[in-house]
């Protein structure tokens, strides 16, 4: 702890980018710390760099009185204007152990067994990551929502590394290491909190002295006020101007969407305040600010709302009080690999994005595009920023100017900077690579409807994909939706957008849009594609694998969507067992239905989960997603870890005399 009564680390140390040549870290501190860094191995590495060495690495950013970033970016090569390290690269295929010492100003030198004692596994003397550029194993998953009554796919991670060790005889190798976590999206539900959960916000948002935001708004005037005197817990939709334009908003940023298909979302504690997203972020990945506040729930916090709410309230405060409880395995496995981050809408808001419309009405009111720009705030930096730091160098002076200033002109003119930045999107240099799409920031709106929804990508950046992996071989994709999704489920939501409405089932799908949809088809038939693709994807909180080729091409590119469930959420049972069982039933490979669709040049066969119903083909279990791959990029296994313990395999085997289903358009 500090002289304040916080601890020193916040957060992380979480591994993002790493490659032969470069490491990238990424921390939060209470306090401006110096580091120093040394790297072994049990072969060739012994590197130390001290604090001279690691202030040219490091940029440091003050978020709060008390709430420091670093980004750690050492580079093993000689690079112009950047120092480097002694050696040429890195090697691959062993452990490199790193140690990271930090001391705040006239303090003395701390090591992890200061700050975080338990973030080493069993029978090892340091943390360390294995670099495996050849990409034989990966884990994935998306949609972590803390109150969800499930156990945490970032804690079944954790077991999976464990056992990864002790089923190695190597001390310098661990051969089924994988090479990344892939998280795909909705890393925080900015959306849909608990009230224990704002509550334990607004205790460390306190505590860690953020500058009082101004807030376009006349029933909360700032931060300050909403987090101490006026929080509006489960009552936030009371928040925005009671004019015409302000109803829409409201509708679309706040209202507790009923939406009987497929979910029942609540929004009506939405986070607000640029503190308050920060401090979500802080109390998703590790156990230290949870150390700041108080874990009672006072009953005169829920006393106000009706029974139903009082109990769902007490509910939400045990999944809550568990998923806490285990945050020391989620930092420790995030501090022993790469881990790779994309933003879906939960991120920000409920159907972020989803039709011109909605973004019309929600970045037209000063109130709403505060609350949106914000979120992108805390995405930029707590998560955008390590997965590819050269493209954010331009972000930082206005993120830092903007958080000094909150409320200020300076925080508007960074929330219309990173609401027209449109290179979140990136690439790693694995092998395959691993490209990840930005499919939130650059849609294509209907031209015919603006009540319809958007493409998820519009034309140029699709084009621009497609000029990015053109020769390559194979390629790990990643879309937070999936390509290639349920076809009933993806009619019903055609179905409810020809009513008017979209909103009601998140009708976002890469079919909801013509022109995406086929510009999409187009790149996976230029004859310079990559042979072999895997499309990881998430968002829609059940699993499954589809094999996808093109009828009517002699070498069709092979091309597999694998999905994962939620790493904390599920599709409502017995719902998407009936609805598993429809699909099979109405478009089965000979069904009339089929004649209807527009992508009958498309072959899509259902490979079956092991152990679970004959017909299933759709798999319900909170967890994380496993894939590993053969040498020429292609999945040899697919497994989905549940949470609970279970597991659940697919059979890739199987598959050519499935059904095989045309995908509606």
């Amino acid at each position: 702890m500090t002289s304040s009564g916080l601890p020193l680390v916040l957060a992380g140390p979480i591994l993002r980018r790493v490659t032969p040549d470069n490491v990238v870290m990424w921390l939060a501190t209470s306090l401006p710390v110096e580091c120093i860094l040394h790297f072994t191995s049990h072969s060739d590495v012994d590197l130390t760099f001290n604090q001279e060495q690691m202030a040219a690495f490091t940029i440091e950013l003050k978020l709060a009185k008390s709430l420091y970033l670093q980004l750690i970016n050492v580079s093993f090569t000689e690079q112009a204007g950047k120092p480097s390290a002694t050696v040429a690269t890195l090697p691959t295929g062993q452990r490199i152990y790193y140690d990271l010492q930090l001391k705040a100003k006239d303090g003395k030198w701390l090591g992890w067994q200061d700050w975080a004692p338990w973030l080493c596994y069993d029978g090892q003397v340091l943390p360390f990551f294995q670099l495996e550029p050849k990409v034989r194993q990966l884990l994935h998953g998306s949609c972590r929502k803390p109150h969800y009554p499930t156990d945490d796919g970032m804690v079944r991670a954790d077991t999976y590394l464990q056992t990864c060790l002790a089923s190695t005889t190597q001390e310098s190798h661990a051969p089924d290491w994988p090479s990344l976590l892939m998280l795909s999206g909705d890393q925080i539900y900015a959306d849909d909190v608990a009230i224990s959960m704002l509550y334990a916000i607004h205790q460390l948002a306190n505590s860690l002295d953020f500058v009082d935001e101004l807030l376009p708004n006349d029933k909360v005037s700032s931060s300050d006020e909403l987090h101490r005197n006026r929080p509006y817990y489960g009552q936030r939709e009371q928040l925005l101007p009671n004019t015409k334009a302000g109803k829409k908003a409201l509708k679309q940023v706040f209202k507790g969407t009923r939406k009987p298909i497929f979910t029942s979302d609540s929004a009506q504690n939405h986070l607000i305040s640029f503190a308050e997203v920060c401090c979500m972020y802080l109390l998703v990945w590790s156990p230290a600010g949870w150390s700041c506040v108080s874990k009672d729930l006072p009953t005169e916090l829920i006393a106000h709302l009706p029974d139903k709410q009082q109990q769902k309230a007490l509910e939400h405060h045990k999944s809550i009080t568990r998923f806490s409880a285990n945050l020391g395995f989620v930092q420790r496995m995030m501090a022993h690999l790469p881990v790779a981050m994309i933003f879906d809408d939960h991120d920000v808001s409920d159907d972020w994005n989803l039709t011109a419309k909605w973004e019309e009405i929600a970045y037209g009111q000063p109130f709403s595009r505060r609350i949106i720009g914000n979120a992108m705030f805390g995405y930029a930096l707590f998560q955008g920023w390590g997965n590819a730091p050269e493209q954010h160098h331009e972000l930082l002076s206005v993120c830092q100017l903007a958080a000094m200033g909150l409320g200020q002109p300076v925080h508007d003119e960074c929330v219309n900077t990173l609401l027209s930045f449109h290179h979140w999107h990136y690439e790693w240099p694995t092998e395959p690579p691993l490209v990840v799409l930005d499919t939130r920031t650059q849609r294509w709106r209907s031209e015919e409807d603006d009540d319809k929804p958007s493409g998820l990508m519009d034309w140029q950046a699709i084009t621009q994909l497609q000029q990015q992996i053109l020769g390559k071989d194979a390629l790990l994709l990643v879309s937070p939706a999936p390509v290639f999704g349920v076809k009933l489920i993806e009619t019903i939501q055609h179905i409810f957008t020809a009513f008017g409405k979209p909103l009601l089932v998140d009708a976002e799908s890469w079919m909801a849009h013509t022109g995406a949809a086929y510009t999409l088809l187009n790149l996976f038939r230029h004859p310079k594609t990559p042979k072999n693709f895997v499309i990881l994807s998430g968002d829609v909180h059940y699993s499954f694998v589809f094999q996808v080729s093109l009828r009517m091409k002699a070498n069709s590119p092979s091309i597999w969507q694998i999905n994962s469930c939620g790493l904390k959420n599920q599709f409502p049972e017995p719902l998407l067992t009936r609805l598993d069982k429809a699909n099979r039933w109405l478009y089965a490979p000979y069904s009339p239905l089929n004649w209807f669709t527009k992508r009958r040049q498309m072959k899509v066969v259902h490979h079956k989960p092991l152990g679970l119903d004959a017909g299933c083909r759709l798999v319900n279990l909170a967890g994380i997603g496993l894939v590993k791959l053969t040498d020429d990029g292609l999945p040899s296994q697919v497994m989905q870890l549940g949470a609970d313990g279970k597991v659940v395999e697919f059979d890739l085997d199987q598959g050519h005399d499935a059904p095989s289903l045309n995908i509606r358009i």
